[in-house]
């Protein structure tokens, strides 16, 4: 594994980083448009509305599309704390590459927390798109895959900078 020798970082997990959290972001903002479109106009055919079974909008409009369908059952459903999944994508990918900027344990700590949850949401919405839905949205793979890819790019992180810590400790 290539890294920068002083932090332990690999060389091509910046870049990665900067890729996936802007792609992430992309995604995010797209799906929030999407969702503002729709409920303004309930006949907006967003660009990812392939088919019938094949819809972003219906499953971003969809009771899970906002705090996963599960902030509702404790708060009113129009209340401040129920957003829209994509508000917390966009804050989620905003927080990745603020802390990517770190070398530091802590962020590296802080970096694969966030993605182990990031990845327990896409499991179960997932699982709300397949068994309950029973729908494929493109953009939610894709951001299935963005996280993926970013919990794999933060543990390489993690470990480059333990190694280092070992080293030196």
């Amino acid at each position: 594994m290539a890294s920068n020798s002083c932090s332990g970082v690999p060389k091509w997990e910046r870049k990665t980083r900067l890729f996936l959290c802007i792609f992430g972001l992309f995604l995010s903002f797209y799906a929030l448009h999407v969702e503002i479109s729709r409920e303004r106009d309930p006949e907006y055919r967003a660009m990812c509305d392939l088919g019938d079974s094949v819809s972003c909008s219906k499953v971003f409009t969809s009771r899970w599309g906002r705090g996963f369908g599960l902030v509702q059952f404790f708060f009113a459903k129009d209340s401040v704390l129920n957003q829209p999944n994509s508000l917390l994508g966009i804050i989620f990918y905003t927080l990745q590459l603020a802390l990517g900027q770190s070398v530091s344990s802590r962020a590296a700590f802080l970096l694969v927390l966030a993605s182990w949850v990031s990845m327990a949401g896409s499991l179960y919405l997932a699982g709300v798109l397949a068994f309950i839905l029973g729908d494929f949205c493109v953009v939610c793979v894709s951001t299935y895959v963005v996280n993926f890819l970013l919990l794999f790019t933060n543990l390489k992180r993690r470990t480059g900078l333990e190694a280092v810590k070992t080293k030196t400790g």
